[in-house]
């Protein structure tokens, strides 16, 4: 898949970032996603996603749903986020799942997918150097922590990421969380917007 036709896809949610350098930093790092990624159902056994991401493309679907949630929920008095903040949320939203496979496509999700994530962003010269240090370590902190309570190795028991522990950070998980949830159906042609 081009690189054009990735971006593409995500054009609306791309469009959601108010900073140019962010946008810019988001659009590269969409423009990296494994070609798999706009493939693949978002739960490999089916158990853990509603309907609309269950099939191809699914991940991509959710991935889609957890942005659109993410506005949605920022325009609550309860978020007091700055605009980089909810760009950088976005950003990461993005790309969050991305390697949720592994690096070279696997049969099934991989438990340390966020990790798996945050390391290829963070190794990507091209990305690395696009934000100042400090939003760039967020950043990847918000991919790295999406999972929230479900941070452990499925079947020892070991942690293996790091629950969110800050405000943007539960946030962010919260978007994807709600994302996964089988009773929440998404409609994709009802427009969202960003309130400034």
């Amino acid at each position: 898949m081009e690189a054009t036709e990735k971006i593409e896809y995500f054009k609306n949610e791309i469009a959601y970032i108010l900073n140019p350098t962010i946008k810019e930093f988001a659009t590269k790092a969409v423009s990296s996603l494994p070609d798999y990624f706009f493939v693949i159902p978002a739960s490999s056994t089916g158990k853990y996603h509603p309907a609309y991401s269950l099939n191809e493309g699914g991940l991509a679907r959710h991935t889609r749903a957890a942005v659109r949630i993410a506005m949605d929920l920022a325009r609550m008095d309860d978020y007091k986020f700055t605009p980089d903040e909810i760009d950088l949320a976005v950003a990461a939203l993005l790309v969050h799942d991305g390697w949720k496979s592994g690096v070279v496509q696997e049969t099934y999700s991989r438990a340390d997918h966020p990790k798996v994530a945050a390391f290829e962003l963070q190794k990507n010269t091209d990305l690395n150097t696009m934000l100042p240090p400090e939003q760039f370590e967020i950043y990847l902190r918000l991919v790295a922590r999406h999972m929230g309570q479900w941070n452990k190795d499925y079947k020892s028991g070991m942690e293996l990421m790091h629950k969110p522990e800050t405000p943007l950070e539960k946030f962010v998980h919260l978007s994807d969380y709600l994302a996964s949830r089988k009773c929440l159906t998404m409609n994709f042609d009802v427009e969202v917007t960003r309130e400034h």
